[in-house]
């Protein structure tokens, strides 16, 4: 595999079997069937088999089918953190034929209602935990069915009333709330256990799931994924990492969200197709939990990225545990710094082995071989990908020079939900996608990005777009004008820091971000907020945004040398 002598591109090795399935449901019968009784998922101590896991999501089917008005194609929130009742779902729905708009159980009551009425979703499942940020919206969107889960609700009993009652009366993580005509999730299950289901096969350019994404500008959009495109990827997953995995004995753990698609293709459909188990953690950020949980776990595979990896080597317990069976850690969501790579190496005895992916690439395009690791690359294409490399006017850059990352592949989208425009800016005639990001294709065949997309800032692995951020500020009565950008920080990769005029001399940044946090998720809000009196502007008047970056890069860097 190596770059053409005349063309900055390069192709990796041809795709097998993607014809061999139509749909996500033909990779889901195949897993349960041949891995019935292996542990497919597991979470704060409580397992589903994989027979578990085609019982209860055929329940739920049968549910959705005999006791909704919701048909094929029809879309269904699931706004769920790391549980047992995700797989569940999402198979259960894919199952009934509908389409998964997978929703941030972060979000605001703005942001949960720009994506139920944008996905034109008919239906939603969602944590007790959030409920009432449900009940304030519901009447703004076009949701006819609600079912609401508590974080117990898959547990056996005693543990399920005491999980339940512990988070809601002891730690009152369950606010107030009131739907009436909501359904318990448990009581769905119990009601479609009753009745019979009709797998409903998709069609290869069906759509299976919308994964919304900032893409290059403020509102999230919905990015359609087909069955062609998660089978693809799955498949390309398989190709890049499965060759040292032993098939249906790893134990992989999964800290990051399956609300998003760099969990949801490893660890819902790879690790799934191969029979391994995920064990899903529902609160990384609690270390202490998370330590506890991985010694009481032999693992021998970890999905993280470069944050949660630097947190947890910092930590004593953690560097206490025994990695004897771990030997495939994977890094993604976010660059992987060298250090850290080091560092986890160091303590663990394991390499990371680094991918690149976007939402619109189902999500992986590149991955390091696991034998063959080359740090401070993002690896070589996966099997049945073309990259190449653009200059500025859209024309291939010369050998070896840097310019703009393109992607050509089964994985690549459908396209923008109801955004044809949009659509047309990112993927060109060729069917290429314009990642935004800025890459070096080297003389050996691996990819490096040198540049990421001009505006966009990556905070622990999450994508936040400025537009968004400056909308919400913009609607203080006392800023006249704001400018959002990021700042390298060793924790998060890149925190935000905002540049504020405002016509209120006592207006503080304590207050701009109380402000901020009512219509915005926590990692979206300013950690730095500076005001001005005026902000830089181009002779037509648009704010410098890459000169009050640099700024903040130089001032970093000259603090750190103080």
């Amino acid at each position: 595999m190596s770059a053409h002598a005349s063309e900055n591109r390069i192709q990796g090795p041809p795709l097998e079997g993607l014809d061999d399935y139509h749909s996500v449901m033909d990779i889901f019968r195949s897993s349960v069937e041949r891995f019935a009784s292996n542990i497919a998922f597991s979470c704060m101590g409580q397992s589903l088999t994989y027979a578990d896991l085609d019982r209860l999501s055929g329940d739920f089917a049968a549910w959705l089918q005999h006791e909704t008005s919701l048909e094929p194609g029809d879309r269904i929130a699931i706004q769920l953190p790391n549980l047992l009742q995700y797989p569940v779902a999402v198979f259960g729905a894919i199952r009934a034929g509908l389409v998964v708009v997978n929703t941030n159980p972060l979000y605001t009551e703005r942001e949960m209602t720009h994506q139920f009425k944008d996905s034109g979703a008919k239906a939603v499942l969602i944590l007790a935990n959030m409920a009432d940020k449900l009940e304030r919206i519901l009447d703004k969107t076009d949701i006819e069915h609600v079912l609401v889960t508590q974080i117990g609700d898959l547990h056996g009993f005693p543990k399920r009333p005491l999980i339940n009652f512990v988070v809601k009366y002891v730690k009152k993580m369950v606010p107030r709330y009131s739907l009436p005509r909501a359904v318990a999730f448990r009581a769905a299950l119990a009601k479609g256990g009753g009745l019979s289901h009709q797998d409903v096969d998709g069609k290869p350019d069906d759509l299976a799931v919308l994964q919304y994404t900032g893409g290059t500008t403020g509102l999230a959009k919905g990015t359609m994924l087909t069955h062609r495109n998660l089978v693809a990827n799955m498949l390309q997953a398989k190709r890049a990492i499965g060759a040292g995995l032993d098939e249906g004995r790893e134990v992989v753990i999964a800290p990051l969200p399956v609300y998003h698609i760099y969990t949801f293709t490893v660890n819902c459909l790879f690790m799934l197709d191969v029979g391994n188990h995920s064990v899903l953690i529902t609160n990384p950020r609690d270390l202490d939990a998370f330590v506890k949980e991985l010694k009481a776990t032999p693992f021998s595979g970890f999905v993280g990225l470069n944050t949660l990896f630097n947190a947890l080597c910092n930590r004593e317990d953690f560097r206490d545990l025994d990695f004897s069976r771990l030997h495939l850690t994977i890094s993604g969501g976010m660059a992987l710094t060298r250090a850290v790579a080091n560092r986890w190496e160091e303590v663990t005895g394991c390499p990371v082995a680094e991918g690149y992916g976007l939402t619109e690439t189902s999500p992986i395009v590149s991955f390091n071989p696991v034998d063959a690791i080359q740090l401070g690359t993002i690896g070589r294409p996966v099997a049945g990908t073309e990259l190449k490399v653009t200059d500025a006017d859209g024309s291939e850059a010369p050998v070896g020079e840097p310019g703009e990352l393109c992607v050509s592949g089964p994985q690549v989208m459908k396209g923008y939900w109801n955004k044809d425009d949009e659509t047309a800016k990112v993927i060109d005639a060729d069917g290429f996608f314009h990642t935004g990001d800025i890459a070096v294709i080297q003389d050996d065949g691996y990819v490096r990005i040198v540049d990421r997309k001009k505006d966009m800032i990556l905070v622990s692995g999450f994508n936040v777009y400025p537009n968004e951020i400056e909308d919400v500020v913009a609607t203080h009565p006392d800023v006249t004008e704001s400018c959002a950008v990021g700042v390298a920080d060793e924790a998060s990769g890149e925190v935000i820091k905002l540049f504020v005029v405002s016509k209120d001399p006592e207006l503080t940044a304590e207050a701009l971000r109380t402000w901020c946090k009512k219509e915005l998720t926590a990692y979206k809000v300013p950690k730095v907020i500076e005001f001005r009196d005026e902000l830089p502007k181009t002779n037509v008047g648009k704010v410098l945004r890459r000169q009050l970056r640099d700024e903040s890069a130089q001032a970093s860097t000259a603090k750190a040398q103080d």
